[in-house]
């Protein structure tokens, strides 16, 4: 039986992929912040114009790093003084005093202060990166102080 008695051939042309999302058909849209703009600037920015521009019955969705920041939100202004205070309570511990673990914590604001002053001098952006650095750099100068007392 001849294939051309079944079936019609013909010629289009079509996308490589199909993309989706949730198992919708979607369109992936990368970009980038502006020097001298936060991520949540732009994130910002990108919802108001997606509001705007996009017709009814179309949406959007973030992915990676954005997800995780909208997600997150401001949840940082809490764990840094959290951490502060069980770096307190820890060491309040291991050496039997209220007074001694002051002398290691008070060092944290002065490496901080150093760390902003460094970044606005580099003119770079507060992003999740430098917060993570943030924590990292408070590990390094309370172990240097801990070795000190």
């Amino acid at each position: 039986v001849p294939l051309g008695s079944m079936v019609t051939l013909r010629e289009t042309t079509a996308p490589d992929r199909i993309v989706r999302y949730n198992l919708y058909p979607s369109a992936d849209i990368n970009g980038d912040t502006q020097a001298g703009f936060s991520s949540g600037q732009s994130i910002a920015t990108m919802e108001r114009v997606a509001r705007e521009t996009l017709p009814p019955g179309f949406g959007f969705e973030w992915t990676d790093i954005a997800y995780q920041q909208k997600a997150a939100g401001n949840t940082i202004i809490y764990i840094f003084p959290l951490c502060v205070l069980f770096v307190f309570l820890a060491l309040s511990a291991q050496y039997e005093s209220w007074i001694l673990p002051l002398a290691v914590i008070l060092i944290v604001p002065l490496c901080l202060l150093c760390a902003v002053f460094g970044i606005w001098l580099r003119e770079m952006d507060n992003n999740i990166l430098v917060q993570i650095g943030f924590i990292v750099l408070i590990g390094l100068a309370c172990k240097n102080a801990i070795l000190i007392v």
